[in-house]
């Protein structure tokens, strides 16, 4: 061997791939080392040895990882992609040895013998060419991934040493067999071993096509006899043998004549189970046609439970479950009284209860339930804004079902359950629909006792159930929906009727929730109502539940670490186990002051009190207003500040004030917004105490809204904002006169320590608000 037959090259380890001489083919490049001698190679003669790893899965391999035989190729092209790799277009030269190794780091760089290919035109060379050529051919034509256009492509090549790496190159073989190939230096010998490979795959394929003709022989066979046994089938039938669906039809009239359908649902049930027994049993539409019977056999058509009509013994259980909500429970057995006398007529009532959250609404519903001996369904509403959710989907759709109104008649199993409708306020519209226009059949009772569910597609009778709808407020309500509805408003709670709720309810249900007995925790009332008056500021009992709960866990931890046996609640146990007070709960200004008047309003949680400032500063008459305070506040303002102006000479107030000085109204609590006509008086009176100098009386609070001629005007909300009142500490509470029927709804105890001044016009309010002057 001369010495040009020996080269130095850097190596590169190829992962699953082979690369023949007289082949070219784009490779991905991503390790470190293979890389680095990629960059030797294009700086030098672009010459590299293409060697196979004897594992695929090794990131890193060894030299005695690789191959000893490879393949010079020298590098046409070379694309750096993003990410650091490379993509490279090789081009396979000639086979090489590699004889030894140079270096290793940065890669291998090694010493190679390179072994020229020559064809030695012998007639065994001759014909061993001619028969590869031949199976080649007959492999593309078995082989349905294989190309047409190589067998072309192979035409055009003469040399034998060629064709044979041609071939290797396209055929599909195992890295170790190509391995082989690539190390048969001798030609001849090459073309024998490709011929062998070649045969054995033609076999194996022709085979493969066996096996396929086999399997499709026999499909056809399983039509036959499928289209035969339909015909065997149909034979059958005519000569009136019972079949498998014949038998599922039976079964299912007998079910339909068991249930005792109405007429219309039976005659729609019978059209089913004829449509069911003409369809194959693995057709589709059967499995939907048996989910619509099976759904027309669990709606309680005939099934009610029959209600307790002891009038007395319903109100005993109303009363045992709920402290106070006198309107309601009276409404309810007042339901009861007719349902006794004319049991056939009556139809149930649909029943809304408004108010704050945490005042009993949802349990109140619970409790009807238990009262009446009926079973109790709830559906929350809050956030429902398709359509179907209340009608159910058509049975074209995949998967439909009926809506959740039939769904509850299932899950009650009687056909006169009470039914919640709960947080009926919140639902929303989308374009699948509108739930609340749906709600108007199922809440009318002149149409819901033939209720149509797009599924059920038959009436059913909704006339029986007693619903009950619950929502914090009544605005949000559409219109059409709530003149179907009998409205029973539930105000937020006094401290006497949370007192007494907690003693009787939350304080024993808490103590058993928390393994405690009567015996291990003492609280005296006055700890109780501080919890309620600086821990809470609701016009439920949610928070005050919390907050009970939260003094039982802290005692359950003090007995269970053994610490006592038997826990005290006062004043000072109070603060170790909820902390500081939260609240002031609206406390009214302490001293009577110029410019400070005290307000009510009314929020969802329910009364508040606003402590409504006035300043006076020297200006243009210009009327600042801050608080955050919206369109129509600002509006009362204004309009307040207009009447101060009007009637200036008569309030003893300088007629040009509004020239020399500027107005600030302002109403703590900035970052809570504030809207509502109710402050009108309010403001119209700190106004005047500003520009006076007169002080208000700090024992008044009130509410009313002002027009420009002085005239007070009836505002909402009236017992939540004399509860607010009441807790802030107020004696004396201006109403507008035309409120005089609200005080009906107050407690007793409250009027009773409450004085009431019923003002048709400012200069009423004035006269009580503000002090004599001196």
């Amino acid at each position: 061997m001369s010495d040009a037959d020996y080269r130095m090259m850097p190596l590169l380890p190829l992962r699953g791939v082979m690369v023949f001489p007289n082949v070219v083919i784009h490779l991905d490049v991503g390790r470190e080392q293979s890389m680095a001698a990629l960059e030797y190679a294009m700086v030098n003669s672009r010459e590299i040895l293409l060697v196979a790893q004897r594992d695929a899965q090794e990131a890193e391999p060894g030299f005695e990882g690789l191959y000893t035989v490879g393949t010079l190729a020298e590098v046409k092209q070379l694309i750096k992609l993003p990410g650091g790799a490379f993509r490279v277009l090789v081009e396979g030269l000639q086979r090489a040895g590699i004889q030894k190794v140079l270096e290793t780091n940065p890669f291998y760089l090694v010493q190679v013998h390179v072994y020229a290919d020559e064809d030695r035109h012998t007639r065994e060379e001759e014909s061993a060419a001619r028969n590869l050529t031949a199976q080649f051919e007959n492999y593309v034509k078995l082989d349905k991934k294989m190309s047409p256009e190589m067998v072309v492509a192979m035409a055009g090549i003469e040399e034998s040493y060629r064709l044979a790496d041609y071939v290797a190159a396209q055929i599909n073989l195992k890295l170790p067999e190509k391995q082989a190939i690539l190390e048969t230096f001798d030609v001849r010998e090459r073309l024998e071993k490709l011929s062998l490979i070649l045969g054995k795959e033609i076999e194996l394929m022709e085979l493969e096509k066996k096996i396929h003709m086999r399997v499709r022989k026999q499909m056809d066979k399983n039509q036959k006899e499928y289209y035969l046994r339909e015909q065997v089938k149909a034979i059958q039938k005519e000569l009136g043998d019972q079949e498998e669906r014949a038998a599922e039809s039976d079964e299912y009239r007998e079910k339909l004549a068991a249930a005792d359908l109405p007429e219309g649902a039976m005659e729609k049930a019978l059209k089913e189970v004829e449509r069911l027994e003409k369809m194959p049993p693995m057709v589709a539409e059967a499995a939907v046609v048996r989910n619509y019977l099976d759904w027309l056999l669990m709606i309680p058509w005939n099934s009610e439970t029959e209600d307790r009509i002891d009038i007395i013994e319903a109100a005993k259980i109303l009363d045992e479950d709920h402290y106070a909500l006198e309107a309601a429970k009276e409404r309810i057995i007042e339901y009861l009284a007719v349902r006794k006398l004319a049991a056939d007529t009556v139809k149930g009532p649909i029943l809304c209860l408004t108010g704050p959250p945490g005042v009993g609404k949802t349990s109140l519903a619970k409790s009807v339930a238990r009262a009446l001996g009926r079973k109790f369904v709830r559906m929350s509403l809050g956030g429902v804004r398709d359509e179907a959710e209340i009608r159910g989907h058509r049975r074209t759709y995949v998967g439909a079902m009926p809506g959740r109104i039939i769904q509850g008649l299932r899950t009650a199993c009687t056909k006169n359950p009470v039914f919640l409708l709960d947080e009926v306020d919140k639902m929303s519209v989308d374009f699948r629909g509108d739930p609340s226009a749906a709600l108007l059949e199922v809440l009318d009772p002149e149409q819901n006792n033939t209720f149509s569910d797009h599924f059920v597609e038959v009436e059913v009778d909704l006339s029986k159930v007693l619903f009950i709808t619950t929502a914090n407020v009544a605005y949000n309500i559409p219109r059409p929906l709530l003149d179907r509805m009998e409205m029973i408003p539930i105000s937020g709670y006094t401290e006497d009727e949370k007192l007494n709720i907690a003693k009787r309810y939350l304080w024993p249900k808490q103590i058993h929730e928390h393994g405690l007995k009567k015996s291990q925790i003492k609280i005296r009332d006055a700890q109780i109502l501080t919890v309620i008056q600086r821990y809470t500021r609701e016009a439920g009992v949610r928070g005050l539940e919390r907050e009970i709960a939260s003094i039982c866990r802290k005692t359950a931890r003090i007995i269970a670490e053994g610490k006592k046996k038997q826990v005290t609640v006062n004043e000072a146990a109070l603060g170790r186990f909820l902390g500081i007070p939260r609240y002031r709960h609206g406390e009214s200004a302490g001293e009577s002051l110029v410019g400070i008047a005290t307000g009510l309003a009314w929020t969802e949680m329910g009364g508040e009190i606003l402590q409504i400032e006035v300043t006076l500063m020297k200006g243009s008459g210009k009327l600042i207003l801050t608080g955050k305070l919206g369109d129509v506040m600002k509006e009362s303002a204004q309009a307040g500040f207009s009447y101060v102006r009007s009637r200036a000479f008569a309030l003893g107030i300088r007629e040009d004030f509004y020239e020399k000085y500027d107005l600030h109204i302002h109403i703590p609590e900035g970052a809570i917004p504030k809207d509502g006509p109710s402050a009108g008086i309010t403001m119209a009176c700190a106004l005047i105490s500003a520009l006076t100098g007169r002080r208000i009386l700090s024992d008044v609070a009130m509410t009313g809204e002002i027009t420009l001629r002085g005239r007070v005007l009836p505002v909402g909300g009236v017992k939540e904002k004399v509860l607010a009142a009441h807790r802030a500490g107020s004696r004396v509470i201006i109403l507008p006169e035309e409120n005089k029927k609200d005080l009906e709804n107050i407690p007793d105890n409250i009027k009773e320590s409450l004085k009431f001044v019923l003002a048709a016009d400012m200069d009423s309010v004035l006269s009580t608000a503000l002090e004599e002057r001196r």
